[in-house]
């Protein structure tokens, strides 16, 4: 899946900042992240929930400096982000505001390849197959000997990753443990934050969630998001996110395959073969 030279692409994300004295404390006890080990320049995944625990937003978070931490979640959930943590900020001496910054991605690369844009942050990617460098910031060149694509390539890469998404995988009536990236967005150590319940009640149950979230490929006609999996005339599951491998980007032309991501029923053993429509669609455990 690599290609040689490097692409990037230019991804649309929105881009939150939380400053002040008191933004560490506030957002320990806001984020299932354990704010207060993340390090200067370090970043990693997070969930701001609902007091049900079910999901507002899932995000990244980086830390600044001493009182100024980043935000940045899919593109159209900046505000979502915003009124989430406004909703609990009382005699909080701490600012939440969107930032007009860019986002560039380059794939395959060492994490110490490339550096910081100006002002900004280079963040190692790292998921089953899948590395690079996020490259955030105010303003952010494609860096040199680096061939810029289009952003579709990004959801191919992300679903052949299995990296959810805001909008396809998660909205507000999703539950945390179903996502597949509570072990590396949530602390099970630090102390309570809001909607911590549920995660930890799903957390020590054996049966897991109602649905979980997996990856897939197959090959044929490309079934559309949202079409339902079925198994013996059952219906097993649902597709998330269906992206057909492209041409431009790998140089190659395409050979009819898709990637995909499927909600399935607890019940589903992976790795297994499923319909949607006529199309047979690999659900994968790895």
């Amino acid at each position: 899946m690599p290609v040689s030279p490097p692409v990037a692409v230019r991804r649309s994300r929105d881009v939150v900042l939380v400053a002040g004295p008191d933004s560490q404390n506030y957002l320990q006890g806001q984020l299932s992240q354990d704010v207060e080990e993340l390090g200067l320049g370090e970043a990693a995944e997070t969930f701001a929930l609902q007091p049900t625990g079910k999901v507002a937003a899932w995000m990244r978070l980086s830390r600044l400096d001493e009182a100024e931490y980043l935000l940045d979640v899919d593109s159209g959930w900046g505000a979502a982000v915003v009124a989430r943590l406004s909703r609990f900020m009382l005699r909080t001496d701490c600012k939440v505001s969107a930032l007009p910054w860019q986002l560039v991605t380059v794939f395959d690369v060492e994490p110490d390849s490339m550096g910081s844009p100006d002002g900004g942050l280079a963040l190692p990617v790292a998921w089953p197959g899948l590395t690079g460098l996020d490259l955030l910031g105010p303003e952010v060149a494609i860096p040199d000997n680096v061939r810029e694509v289009e952003e579709s390539y990004w959801d191919f890469r992300r679903v052949a990753a299995g990296i959810p998404a805001m909008g396809s995988e998660m909205d507000e009536g999703t539950i945390p443990g179903a996502t597949g990236v509570v072990d590396r967005s949530a602390s099970f150590t630090k102390g309570c934050y809001t909607g911590q319940e549920l995660v930890a009640r799903v957390d020590s149950r054996t049966a897991g969630t109602p649905t979980r979230l997996v990856r897939a490929v197959g090959s044929g006609p490309v079934p559309a998001a949202g079409a339902p999996l079925a198994d013996g005339g059952a219906e097993v599951g649902l597709l998330t996110s269906v992206v057909a491998k492209p041409e431009d980007a790998l140089g190659v032309e395409s050979d009819g395959t898709f990637v995909a991501l499927a909600f399935v029923k607890r019940g589903v053993q992976v790795p297994t073969q499923v319909h949607a429509g006529s199309t047979i669609v690999e659900l994968r455990a790895d």
